[in-house]
C-alpha cells in the first residue's frame, strides 16, 4: 500500500507542482500540503484526474497552533473508492485569511465548512450560507480554538421562575471548584492501592 501511495504522491507533485508544497505517507495515508490560492483547482484535479479519482469528501476540520504563524491548518480528507486510497490535504491559514470554499467541486462541503467556521472562526469565501451550525446564534467565541476557556463565557440554563432558557455569564465560585489530592505525596491522609510500595523519600 505504501508503495502505491508514494507513487500517487509523486504523480500528484509531478502533475500539479504549482499547488503542492510538500507530501509524505504516514499511517497508511497520503498527506499533501498545498497553497491556499490553488486549493480549489487542486481539489478539482484530485477528483477529475484518472489516476487520483478522489470523488468522496469525507471530512473538513482544522488544527489550531496559537504560537505559530500562520495559526491554523485547514485539513481535508478525501476517499477514492475506485483506487481504495485516502488522502489528507492540508493548507496553512492565517487568522485574517479567507479560505476559498470547495462547494463548487464538492457540494457536501457546505456543512463541513460551516462547522469549521463555528468551531475555529475560519472564514470561507464563496460559501452561500456561512453561519454557525453547532452553537447557538448568540454564542461568543469559537470552542475548538486553544485559547477558548474550558468553562466557556456563557452559562445556559432553564429558569423555573421565568419559564424560559436564560443566558448568564459564567461564574465559578471557589466552593464549587473540586480539589482532589489523590496522592499521599500531595498531603492526603489516605493511600491509593500500590502507593504503599513506594519507598519514602530520604
Amino acid at each position: 500500500m505504501s508503495d502505491a501511495l508514494n507513487e500517487l504522491g509523486a504523480h500528484i507533485e509531478l502533475k500539479r507542482p504549482d499547488c503542492v508544497l510538500g507530501w509524505d505517507v504516514a499511517y497508511g495515508e497520503l498527506n499533501v500540503t498545498v497553497t491556499l490560492a490553488t486549493l480549489v483547482p487542486f481539489v478539482e484535479f484530485l477528483r477529475s484526474n484518472g489516476v487520483c479519482r478522489f470523488s468522496s469528501l469525507v471530512d473538513i476540520t482544522a488544527v489550531d497552533y496559537p504560537a505559530r504563524e500562520p495559526r491554523f491548518d485547514v485539513v481535508y480528507h478525501f476517499l477514492s473508492m475506485y483506487q481504495n486510497h485516502r488522502i489528507r490535504v492540508k493548507v496553512a491559514v492565517r487568522e485574517d485569511d479567507m479560505v476559498p470554499s470547495i462547494i463548487s467541486v464538492h457540494p457536501s462541503a457546505n456543512w463541513f465548512e460551516r462547522e469549521v467556521f463555528d468551531m475555529f472562526g475560519i472564514l470561507f469565501s464563496g460559501h452561500p450560507d456561512l453561519r454557525r451550525i453547532l452553537t447557538d446564534y448568540g454564542f461568543r467565541g469559537h470552542p475548538l480554538r486553544k485559547d477558548f476557556p474550558t468553562t466557556g463565557y456563557t452559562e445556559v440554563r432553564y429558569d423555573e421562575e421565568q419559564k424560559r432558557v436564560v443566558y448568564e455569564p459564567v461564574k465559578l465560585v471557589q466552593e464549587y471548584r473540586q480539589f482532589d489530592f489523590m496522592s499521599p505525596w500531595e498531603g492526603a491522609e489516605y493511600i491509593l492501592p500500590g502507593d504503599e510500595k513506594q519507598e519514602p523519600a530520604k
